[in-house]
């Protein structure tokens, strides 16, 4: 059977989950003729790391109606028997077999406070009617988490015979540890990703205040790429005169390891998550975790994490307080950390992706 992935995330931090689908469904070696529609920037990774695939250019950003037009036509012209989108946005039109990936519903239930709020509503709108309209209408879904499965059989209206869960995982970062300037010989505490209003950082800055009282010389490291929604975050942490706040923008895979394997504490805020790969990423590095209780990340992260609710201020800085004063609930942390990550494997997760195209093609 002729398989196409739609892989043009690949790159990005959302397309960690194409590129290692990839990565281990080749090493699988499957029957089956594979077709990667990439952007051309990443053809030469993945020629490199499926050479025996094939890899097709693919110019069409996501969510533009070249997507409905342009990339429907460009599929059928593949003349494929299944397509995996790995992301919602898709040509919804198309009339072929597909299986789907649904991270989450983050976006469904929450704004951009840095997009223009009439137009992000309406597009939010159409986003919504999107996620039900591609539950319905693929043959299989996959979800990261059981939490997202239920989640979207009952926002979907779909059954829960429909969606599989393929459980993600974590790597230790091969790159040399390359220290972050300015933070060497210091007691920080680490949140890295997007600053989006679902990953909870007003609060995390407000338990950090609350910190400060008791550790005044804590600092509060937020790494990620800068963008508006992080600087309306450091105009808030100016005007407010917090110390020790360090915004670190882009570090490179290097300075990420460093910063996990010498952080007091990867502190883990959202509201809402479909996986929570940072969590498992810092645990990877020997970095003891607190977590918020929210939505996936208990089912994730399990007992290695020390768990707070995420809209209590008070409760975040004393559970933060916990990790960095108890060398015992630390060490126990770091432990259950290690044997935590083990349970998560990429190649588990592609061998059962490759069971739900079976399952796909089977019902044609």
């Amino acid at each position: 059977m002729h398989i196409v992935v739609d892989a043009r995330e690949s790159g990005t931090s959302t397309g960690r989950y194409v590129d290692k689908l990839i990565e281990h469904l080749h090493a699988l070696q499957p029957e089956h003729n594979f077709s990667l529609l990439v952007r051309p920037h990443r053809q030469a990774y993945l020629q490199k790391i499926a050479p025996n695939f094939a890899v097709v250019p693919c110019n069409v950003k996501e969510f533009t109606f070249a997507e409905q037009g342009a990339l429907k036509q460009q599929i059928e012209g593949l003349h494929p028997d299944l397509v995996h989108f790995p992301m919602v946005q898709q040509p919804v039109f198309y009339k072929g077999s597909v299986v789907t990936t649904m991270q989450d519903l983050t976006t469904v239930r929450f704004r951009n406070p840095a997009k223009n709020i009439v137009v992000f509503w309406l597009k939010q709108q159409v986003y919504k009617w999107l996620n039900k309209r591609v539950a319905r209408k693929s043959a299989v879904l996959i979800t990261p988490t059981e939490y997202v499965k239920q989640d979207v059989a009952a926002y979907c209206h779909v059954p829960l015979e429909k969606i599989s869960v393929t459980l993600e995982a974590a790597d230790v970062i091969p790159d040399a540890a390359e220290p972050t300037e300015g933070l060497a010989g210091k007691q920080f505490i680490l949140y890295t990703g997007r600053p989006t209003p679902h990953k909870n950082l007003g609060r995390l800055i407000d338990a950090f205040v609350l910190l400060q009282k008791t550790h005044p010389n804590l600092y509060l490291v937020l790494v990620g790429k800068h963008d508006a929604n992080y600087a309306r975050h450091e105009a808030q942490v100016r005007y407010d005169g917090v110390r020790n706040v360090v915004f670190t923008g882009f570090v490179s895979d290097g300075q990420l390891r460093w910063l996990y394997e010498n952080c007091a504490s990867y502190v883990f805020p959202s509201l809402s998550e479909g996986f929570g790969l940072p969590g498992l990423e810092a645990m990877a590095h020997g970095a003891p975790v607190a977590s918020s209780n929210a939505t996936c990340l208990p089912e994730v992260n399990g007992d290695a994490a020390h768990y707070f609710d995420p809209l209590n201020t008070e409760d975040i800085a004393a559970k933060i307080a916990d990790v960095l004063d108890d060398e015992t609930l630390r060490s126990n942390l770091i432990k259950k950390g290690t044997e935590r990550v083990k349970q998560f494997s990429w190649q588990r997760m592609a061998k059962q992706t490759l069971e739900v195209y079976e399952r796909a093609l089977e019902d044609q």
